[in-house]
């Protein structure tokens, strides 16, 4: 009959999650078959390795001060906690992972184990579910877009035509050389220009009916927010293989934002990337984060798909206009928006990886000093 030591390992060995466990100098102790194949490394190229030989170069650099801080302060940030973070293989891709974090402490040392679920091997059926979820979205923001289309076609026709009609009549009474005719083609002309006027007041109202949700502002620190938006943008979608870089301010820029929404903007970028790259041998992306000489914070994201053509980066930004199969054409035109009302600004440049690059602006409020 087994012991508990053997059924202990036998745990150990066929967890569906990948377990390490690091001593208090991040040097990995242990490493189960689960990790193995899901970093690409055997247990014999990490044991005695720092942790960081599974983090991309950015958070391994950062990972011993985090460490340092939590020995000296004991203070939780993801102990206990859980959090969606970015993991890299032994061929350099990276990939969104779920890790929680445990503690234990003996009389002369403290261990801590690492429980690690890599979110891209979904199975079968969820991916289903997820793309059939994104269908239904899909059909109805179409709908809408439809509802929308016809009540801007119904509001604005009419003040359209009427002031087509009150045109072609000051045209006429213009063109014509009877006494008074010239005082009436000037209050056709005043007629037509009320009903452009509507026109405008018509637009006016459904932009700002669009844009009526406020902004749930907070101080946020921006690398975070650009972390946690790439690592869930990556959940469920088709990317493999990709090499992700993150270049991200060392001043750990502060920022007042909706959360929420400046992560629809990166997950949103983040997503174009990863289908521009689809079926392309390079498959490389840059998330950064800088503070500019004018005191702004810019963020980009880089990509080494095929790019975007001259005439089509010309309407990028326009409503409708997508190269997308099947893109609705609204997803850039929201991100701007967003930004906009940041205070900041949205545009595209071509990529130093041979692809695009997006980049946009927000009101840096202060360096993150922690």
């Amino acid at each position: 009959m087994p012991n508990e030591d053997q059924i202990l390992q036998t745990v150990y060995d066929t967890s569906a999650d990948a377990i390490v466990v690091i001593d208090e100098n991040a040097i990995v102790q242990s490493f189960n078959r689960t990790a193995e194949k899901m970093f690409g490394f055997s247990a014999s190229d990490v044991l005695g390795q720092n942790i960081k030989v599974l983090m991309p170069p950015y958070f391994a650099a950062h990972h011993d001060g985090y460490m340092e801080r939590y020995m000296k302060t004991g203070e939780r940030r993801i102990i206990g906690i859980g959090r969606i973070v970015t993991g890299q293989r032994k061929d350099g891709s990276t990939f969104p992972i779920e890790l929680s974090i445990g503690e234990a402490k003996t009389s002369n040392r403290r261990l801590f184990t690492g429980f690690i679920r890599d979110l891209t091997d979904k199975q079968r059926v969820e991916q289903r579910v997820h793309e059939l979820q994104e269908e239904l979205i899909h059909a109805a923001r179409l709908a809408s877009l439809g509802e929308i289309t016809s009540m801007v076609a119904h509001e604005v026709n009419q003040p359209l035509s009427a002031s087509g009609t009150y045109l072609e009549v000051a045209r006429e009474l213009f063109n014509s050389h009877e006494e008074g005719n010239h005082a009436k083609g000037l209050k056709a002309l005043d007629q037509a220009e009320a009903q452009i006027k509507r026109v405008g007041d018509t637009v006016r109202r459904i932009r700002e009916f669009a844009r009526k949700k406020t902004l749930e502002l907070a101080l946020e620190d921006i690398n975070r927010v650009i972390e946690e938006a790439n690592a869930i943008a990556a959940v469920g979608s088709k990317a493999r293989n990709i090499r992700t870089t993150f270049n991200l301010s060392p001043l750990r820029p502060i920022a007042m934002v909706d959360r929420i929404q400046i992560q629809q903007v990166v997950m949103n970028l983040v997503r174009n990337a990863i289908d521009a790259m689809t079926g392309h041998e390079r498959r490389e992306m840059v998330l950064q984060s800088l503070v500019t000489i004018d005191s702004q914070l810019e963020i980009s994201v880089l990509d080494s798909g095929p790019g975007v053509s001259e005439e089509t980066a010309k309407k990028l930004f326009t409503p409708f206009v997508t190269t997308k199969k099947d893109g609705t054409g609204l997803g850039l035109a929201i991100c701007r928006t967003i930004v906009e009302a940041h205070g900041g600004k949205l545009w595209y440049e071509n990529s130093s990886l041979g692809g695009a690059a997006f980049k946009f602006t927000l009101p840096l409020v202060a360096p993150n000093n922690d």
